[in-house]
């Protein structure tokens, strides 16, 4: 005798393995994110799986798939923003949790429309807390971004966003924007002689009988010298404000490349390390040489004696070239590090550079790295900090060096812009 019972039976066991697994694979990250041990992912990824669960939970109590859509749509966003097919798949879990939901949507909603599986209750109280949750994060969130944007005192470190004074108009004091062509070598493979540029910012009033800072800023993978100064204009306005607001003093800042014509195309690790010997033989040379900064000369006594008003920074694949060619390869040069959604550096490297005979005595003053809670960089990041932290004793959290994880930020312009500006009020 034919059980009419059985479609609702399998409606229930199909939404029941579909939430199974939305849950399985949430406690999964949430277990991963409490040992990577930061606050903000954790917070972040707790806050995710609940809404799934939520959502997946009234689908099955409701049999109204449709309401794993959402856990599908956000899973895949969520997939593509945190994870990176050639450095880290950290969180191929979304992958796996927007896989099921999308499948209960599927059959489960096919199964309605055919009139199959009987709809029970409406999910009220699972979608009323749910709202409620996403209501209550969402607006956290955007009222501490909103306060941050309307700020009008002087800028203020650790943000959630840049105040809208100094990126929404031109400064009435602009500074200026210079390029540079240097020869150097492709150091990376056949040290063949190239011709490169880079860019070179120079503040209001800039005065030749004046020693000025001066911040080497990398951009990222499959950019270019432009990325900073001319692709994101936005970064020039807001140097040229936090300087005539008196926020900061007034600095040099050089936009090069890591890139060498069509060299190591094929892995880009190379010229993160190779980058060093541009740096030091070439560009700087050709820069300090060029404009009024403390170096009283162009060679390793001139560099070394000034590298207190040096500081280098890069994001992405440039925070990697900053770690091996500045940190790890240029600390008698440089003081002060930034690195923004990139790391890639282990801690037996670490050891091998800057705790090396040559490098061992020189101080930190600031290493500042930050990262969006949804970057594919974080984990990585996360995990290369605590080890350089726990074995590098010039370095004390909270004194001259700290992370900060922006909230609703992933690997973009967005991040990386607030970064140079929490960065900037750390140096110098």
């Amino acid at each position: 005798m034919q059980d009419n019972r059985s479609p609702e039976r399998r409606h229930d066991i199909l939404n029941g393995a579909v939430m199974a697994v939305i849950l399985i694979v949430g406690t999964a990250d949430i277990i991963r994110y409490i040992m990577l041990g930061m606050a903000v992912p954790l917070a972040t990824v707790c806050i995710l799986e609940i809404l799934f669960a939520i959502l997946a939970y009234a689908s099955w109590r409701t049999g109204l798939s449709c309401l794993l859509l959402p856990v599908a749509a956000a899973g895949f966003v969520l997939f593509y923003t945190t994870n990176n097919f050639e450095t880290t798949m950290f969180n191929a879990g979304f992958l796996i949790q927007a896989a099921a939901a999308a499948f209960g949507t599927v059959v489960g909603t096919i199964g309605l429309i055919r009139k199959k599986y009987p709809l029970r209750k409406p999910p009220t109280p699972e979608i009323l807390a749910g709202t409620l949750v996403a209501v209550l994060v969402l607006g956290a969130w955007y009222g501490n971004v909103s306060v941050s944007k309307g700020m009008e005192e002087m800028a203020r470190k650790s943000i959630w966003a840049v105040p809208e004074q100094y990126d929404s108009e031109e400064c009435s004091r602009p500074g200026t924007v210079e390029k540079l062509t240097y020869e150097t070598k492709a150091y990376a493979t056949d040290e063949r002689a190239v011709e490169k540029t880079a860019y070179v910012y120079l503040p209001y009033g800039y005065n030749e009988s004046q020693s000025y800072n001066i911040l080497y800023l990398m951009h990222g993978t499959g950019d270019d010298e432009e990325y900073w100064l001319k692709t994101h204009p936005q970064n020039k306005t807001m140097v040229d404000q936090m300087i005539a607001r008196g926020d900061i003093e007034p600095l040099i800042i050089v936009t090069p490349t890591f890139y060498v014509e069509d060299d190591c195309m094929d892995g880009l690790d190379p010229l993160t390390y190779s980058f060093k010997d541009e740096l030091r033989n070439d560009l700087m040379p050709a820069v300090e040489s060029k404009y009024s900064t403390y170096a009283e000369s162009c060679d390793d006594a001139g560099f070394t004696a000034s590298r207190d008003h040096r500081a280098f920074a890069g994001l992405s694949r440039g925070a990697v070239t900053m770690y091996h060619s500045a940190l790890c390869g240029s600390l008698d040069y440089f003081s002060w590090f930034g690195a923004f959604s990139g790391s890639r550096t282990t801690a037996e490297y670490f050891q091998e550079t800057i705790q090396s005979e040559a490098f061992a005595e020189y101080p930190i003053n600031y290493l500042y790295v930050s990262s969006g809670n949804f970057d594919f960089a974080l984990p990585g990041q996360i995990q290369d900090y605590e080890a350089l932290t726990a074995m590098e004793p010039r370095l004390t959290e909270g004194v001259n060096t700290s992370f900060d994880v922006y909230p609703m930020r992933y690997h973009s312009i967005g991040s990386w812009h607030l970064a140079l500006y929490n960065f900037l009020q750390k140096i110098f």
